[in-house]
């Protein structure tokens, strides 16, 4: 980061050359493993990696928003970060809706192929925390866009557990528990992102 981006204020931080190199960092991996893990999920029958999939490139997704936002009003990134909020919300409800099927249809997931995806996973998750570490405050786009890469590193974590749970039980049951934790945490931090985007178009028209 350079001499003039540690002089910007905090509320500025979306502005800022290194902010977009991260962004660009973080869409890069989100979008190309979140098509890998895709796949990976219908090859081994894991729900949790499917969800987790649908998470990547819903992280990719919200980062490249929040670089074309770069440069917009505070109001009309306000309203970036409520457009993540509900994407991520109906997110978290499919994720729910689909597991429900599956616990209807119970299969059992192929534990090597989902821990072999999970783990590969958490490590490009925390690879895009660790470059959004720095560019964690600010506005609620610039939140929106850390709490969709720190969720992804959460859910990651969980799938890894979830495998070895599914190949020690020989059930499906961890597999789907963890896709509604994900699922759970989606709704979490959609309610969140939206309750600061809100705040912000509040302050913007104040």
């Amino acid at each position: 980061m350079s001499d003039d981006d540690d002089d910007l204020p905090k509320d500025l931080a979306h502005i800022t050359p290194a902010y977009r190199r991260a962004l660009w960092i973080v869409v890069g991996l989100n979008v190309g493993y979140g098509l890998v893990e895709m796949v990976g999920g219908f090859v081994s029958g894991s729900q949790a990696l499917k969800a987790d999939a649908l998470d990547f490139l819903g992280d990719g997704l919200i980062s490249f928003l929040g670089l074309l936002a770069i440069g917009w009003s505070l109001a009309w990134r306000a309203r970036s970060a409520l457009i993540q909020g509900l994407f991520l919300a109906v997110l978290g409800v499919g994720v729910l809706a689909t597991t429900g099927y599956r616990v209807l249809v119970l299969n059992q997931p192929e534990a090597g192929l989902m821990g072999l995806f999970a783990v590969v996973a958490l490590a490009v998750n925390v690879a895009s925390a660790a470059v959004l570490i720095p560019h964690r405050e600010g506005d609620a786009n610039v939140r929106a866009v850390w709490l969709f890469s720190r969720n992804d590193a959460i859910g990651n974590l969980a799938v890894v557990v979830a495998a070895g749970l599914v190949w020690w039980t020989g059930t499906a049951w961890p597999d789907l528990a963890v896709a509604v934790v994900i699922a759970g945490l989606f709704l979490q931090s959609a309610r969140s992102i939206i309750r600061d985007a809100r705040a912000d178009l509040k302050a913007s028209h104040d």
